[in-house]
């Protein structure tokens, strides 16, 4: 497990005494110059790179982008995995007052070029070839661009020729500034200048650009330290995108307001081994991870033998009961305590050894926690400090803490915010790190922030000791449990138009692993499809054109009747997966809809599906439909896979 150069004592947070991100940064390579701040894997070897190190990189990086003629408040873009590198470029940035903002990996040519155009980015800094095609497909025609750089200077060697756009990276590895020209920099940088920009989905429409400000994060992490405490000795692990707000905002700055040192995984598909070999103390993830990593250990439990099961049982029995009685401020009976023990050497220690051993607590946001998970964590040893925030309000507004904490809350508002309850349930903050506002879009920024308020979109209610509890979206953005906001309407028209027989699209995922949809056909063109085919009779499909024709929007059961063995039929079944696997490529990969299931009928005003001008009714659809669409999650021969 890695080994931290510093004494177990409470770390010293910047985030007050700086100015702005790159005073913060700078401020921290001069208090904490030895001490490891970052760890890469090279082969078998975690390599550290120390906080003087960073700043030196950053710095030569940072001349390397004024070469560039770039200069303050000017945009780049950064698209790569998340590693040292990406944190470089994205503190270069902030040394030199350009405003970076990151793409997440595996998006569109479509979606990559509005972000280029919307932003007016002049550089983008690419991790590897499959997203490189992508961007120099994107920026084509994009005047504002002027230099597009790989990351490895093999890639770019091999493709420069053909690419007039392309640098070298090896512009960014020359002399750093010198401490005159990081003074000057730094000085013009105004507190309530834009440091970032984070693009985040709603609703319906293209990504809105949240531009974040120095004082924003800085005050934000001014609060922070009411529900999260560290240690100058502590260990991170960092794996999620770094375009995310949580990821950038929340942990990396954080890590630079507070010294603590970080490994980066070298891919999920190693995190789990390479968790052991860390032995993180602390980290922040999306429920997701969590909830794989219980539904792995129920698994594992299920196929052992009937006295291990037992045993299991009993352990999370007891531990549970103990949960609670210290949750409540009660005292725990000592016999009860023995047992926890008791439960702590047979499972507990064992459970945690797969997290490296050393966890004192996760912060998990960006999507609701199961209460059962959380409970299973919590009785493991493992706390998970649940938090609520949104891009728009630098990350975090709520959060639970060791000592206040209520499962199934997203915690207490953080000091400094001011909180209310509208009338119709909707969450309002209002306080030092609400956002400045969207870029280039004025309109969408006076619809969000209203009088100082920041509308969050989420519905909620407060209990008699202030803990906010989540219930339900206002609107109907997708929150996957990995914590992507998605826009169902983008996913829906995507699909909806990649074939004529399909009438409706319903996106769901909201708090789910993964987007599924429903689908319903359309009725004429999906008769006439039937009809070639001999699934139903020439009669049949006139009398149903009649009624169609007499009252378009009217969906009877005869229409029912007559559509479900063409819907039912292998091969109308296997046009829809081919209709979804269509409009999958125009999505970037976690939107793509990975199970499905298409509906006997079109939806219809009759059954409260649908508006009077024809609107679908969403909340009431998914509900009707909910029973289906969790066994498109729990049963993998319902439905339809893609």
């Amino acid at each position: 497990m890695l080994s931290i150069s510093a004494s177990h004592v409470a770390a010293v947070h910047l985030s007050t005494s700086s100015r702005t991100l790159g005073d913060m940064f700078r401020r921290r390579a001069e208090l904490s110059p030895h001490r490891e701040a970052f760890f890469e894997k090279q082969g078998n070897t975690w390599q550290p790179t120390t906080w003087a190190t960073a700043f030196t990189r950053a710095s030569r990086i940072a001349a390397g982008l004024r070469k560039l003629s770039l200069v303050q408040g000017d945009r780049i873009a950064i698209l790569g995995p998340t590693q040292l590198r990406w944190a470089l470029y994205d503190l270069a940035a902030q040394l030199t007052g350009l405003v970076g903002f990151g793409i997440y990996q595996q998006q569109t040519v479509e979606q990559v070029r509005y972000l280029l155009a919307h932003s007016e980015a002049k550089v983008i800094l690419v991790g590897d070839e499959q997203e490189l095609q992508t961007v120099l497909a994107a920026a084509r025609e994009l005047p504002h661009v002027t230099a597009i750089i790989p990351w490895d200077e093999a890639l770019f060697a091999r493709l420069q020729a053909t690419e007039p756009l392309l640098q070298s990276p090896a512009i960014l590895d020359g002399e750093p500034l010198s401490s005159q020209e990081l003074t000057k920099s730094l000085a013009a940088i105004s507190p309530d200048d834009t440091a970032i920009l984070i693009y985040t989905s709603g609703t319906t429409g293209p990504p809105k650009g949240a531009m974040v400000s120095h004082r924003n994060v800085l005050s934000m992490f001014n609060a922070c330290h009411h529900f999260s405490e560290f240690f100058e000795d502590d260990v991170t692990m960092s794996f999620l995108p770094m375009a995310h707000s949580a990821e950038r905002v929340l942990s990396f700055y954080g890590r630079v307001s507070s010294g603590v040192a970080s490994a980066y995984a070298s891919s999920m598909s190693k995190l789990l081994d390479e968790l052991r070999e860390v032995g993180p103390t602390v980290f922040g993830s999306v429920p997701r991870i969590f909830e794989k990593a219980y539904g792995k250990i129920l698994g594992e439990v299920e196929r052992k033998p009937a006295p291990l099961r037992r045993i299991f049982a009993w352990a999370r029995r007891v531990s549970g009961e103990r949960l609670q009685l210290r949750l409540a401020g009660q005292t725990v009976p000592w016999t009860l305590e023995l047992q926890h023990q008791l439960a702590d050497r047979l499972l507990w220690r064992k459970i945690r050894s797969f997290f490296g051993g050393r966890v004192r607590y996760f912060i998990v946001g960006a999507a609701p926690t199961p209460k059962d998970v959380q409970a299973f964590f919590w009785a493991a040893g493992m706390p998970l400090l649940e938090v609520y925030g949104m891009t728009e309000a630098t990350t975090v507004t709520h959060a639970n803490s060791l000592q206040s904490v209520k499962i199934g809350t997203v915690g207490k508002l953080l000091p400094g915010l001011e909180q209310r309850i509208a009338d119709d349930g909707e969450i309002l903050v209002r306080g030092p790190w609400v956002f400045k506002g969207y870029y280039r879009n004025p309109e969408a920024t006076a619809a969000t922030v209203i009088d100082g308020w920041l509308h969050t979109g989420d519905v909620g209610s407060l209990d008699e000791e202030g803990y906010l509890r989540i219930t339900d979206r206002k609107k109907h953005l997708i929150i996957t449990a990995g914590g992507k906001n998605l826009s169902p309407g983008n996913i829906e028209a995507a699909l909806k138009s990649a074939d004529p027989l399909i009438s409706h699209v319903i996106a769901h995922g909201d708090r789910r692993q993964f987007v599924s949809a429903l689908i319903a056909p359309s009725p004429l063109e999906t008769l006439d499809w039937g009809l070639a085919r001999g699934l139903v009779s020439a009669d049949e499909v006139a009398a149903r054109q009649r009624e169609l024709f007499e009252n378009p929007t009217a969906r009877s059961e005869a229409l029912a009747r007559a559509m479900a063995p063409i819907v039912r039929s292998r091969e109308f079944e296997s046009r829809m997966q081919a209709a979804v696997r269509q409009g999958n490529q125009h999505l970037a990969h976690v939107e793509q809809v990975r199970r499905f299931l298409v509906l006997p009928r079109d939806l219809c005003q009759e059954q409260g599906e649908l508006t009077p001008t024809m609107k679908v009714r969403r909340r009431e659809v998914e509900q009707k439909y909910l029973p289906e669409l969790d066994r498109l999650y729990q049963d993998e021969h319902f439905g339809l896979s893609v």
